[in-house]
């Protein structure tokens, strides 16, 4: 298999993968095909016989990073909705045929760096020390956002109150 049938057959699960990320079809073609053009301009960096996936969800991760900073630097750019103040809205309607639906807008309801976790591992069934090598985070990280970020999800499915609305009462003893 050619350099460029291995790339292909990486896209779908590029797409996959920006899909989820970004929570809209338009932006995630948008970072995958921003994430091959950087693959073809940096190809030169690859070492053959690597791991081609790897190193494209790396691209992937660090170029969606920084479309994320370059929003937050430019907020005049367009209205961003806070997904905790439309709540009422991502609860599950219960109906069978809406729990992919639902499924994406409690990912969505995930901390970024939770959420990045849980797909590499969950959809894209990427070994741990492959993620924490993507993310640039210690694999003890890794595992401590994955196991986090499946709690949470799990939460967020059966419809448990958000934590971030009821936080914990404490008290100051003396």
């Amino acid at each position: 298999m050619d350099h460029r049938s291995e790339l292909v057959a990486q896209i779908p699960g590029l797409r996959r993968y920006a899909r989820v990320l970004t929570g809209d079809a338009w932006a995630a073609d948008d970072l995958v095909q921003d994430t091959l053009e950087r693959a073809c301009s940096k190809w030169r960096l690859w070492t053959a016989g690597s791991n081609l996936r790897a190193w494209l969800f790396t691209l992937m991760h660090n170029q969606f990073v920084s479309q994320l900073r370059r929003s937050a630097r430019q907020s005049a750019a367009g209205v961003r909705v806070d997904v905790d103040n439309a709540g009422h809205e991502l609860q599950a309607s219960g109906a069978a045929t809406d729990l992919a639906l639902d499924i994406e807008r409690c990912l969505l309801r995930l901390p970024e760096e939770q959420r990045v976790v849980l797909l590499l591992v969950s959809v894209e069934d990427l070994r741990y020390d492959e993620v924490a090598r993507i993310t640039g985070v210690p694999l003890g990280t890794v595992m401590s956002r994955l196991s986090r970020a499946r709690s949470r999800l799990r939460e967020l499915m059966e419809g448990r109150p958000d934590i971030a609305s009821n936080p914990p009462v404490l008290r100051r003893l003396k």
